[in-house]
């Protein structure tokens, strides 16, 4: 079993209760105060488990900075007003952003027991091969 610090329990906290918010803000059609809480409470969430020093490390390194900009910038624009634009740029900025962390997810999964017979059938397996293969490392 990982052992974690408090700091770390605390961010883990932050960080669920981020995805929650963010989660019950899109199915109540983009309300903007819930996807804003959502975003300060991952963000901040995330520098809590991985270290402050860590999180700008891994943001603002050179090959990053697309996707920094996308995901900080549809934080800032839900954080102005817009919340649908907001979330559109923060998605894409996400995928960009943890692209190389989703071979090992994947692989997770599929070792899990009913998930990874669903990720199995025919039709998934291929989109699934396709999402999972991935040539740039974290």
């Amino acid at each position: 079993m990982i052992s974690l610090s408090d700091t770390q329990k605390i961010g883990m906290g932050l960080t669920g209760f981020g995805v929650f918010f963010l989660f019950f803000g899109m199915i109540l059609f983009f309300d903007k105060a819930l996807l804003a809480i959502g975003n300060v409470l991952f963000v901040a969430g995330l520098s809590f488990v991985i270290g402050l020093e860590r999180t700008f490390r891994f943001f603002f390194q050179k090959h990053k900075m697309k996707a920094t900009g996308f995901f900080l910038g549809g934080v800032l624009i839900v954080l102005i007003g817009w919340p649908l634009i907001g979330m559109v740029l923060e998605i894409y900025g996400f995928f960009l952003l943890f692209r190389g962390f989703f071979p090992v997810v994947i692989g997770f999964i599929r070792r899990v027991p009913v998930l990874g017979y669903l990720l199995n059938l025919p039709g998934i397996s291929s989109l699934v091969d396709k999402v999972g293969e991935s040539n740039n490392m974290v």
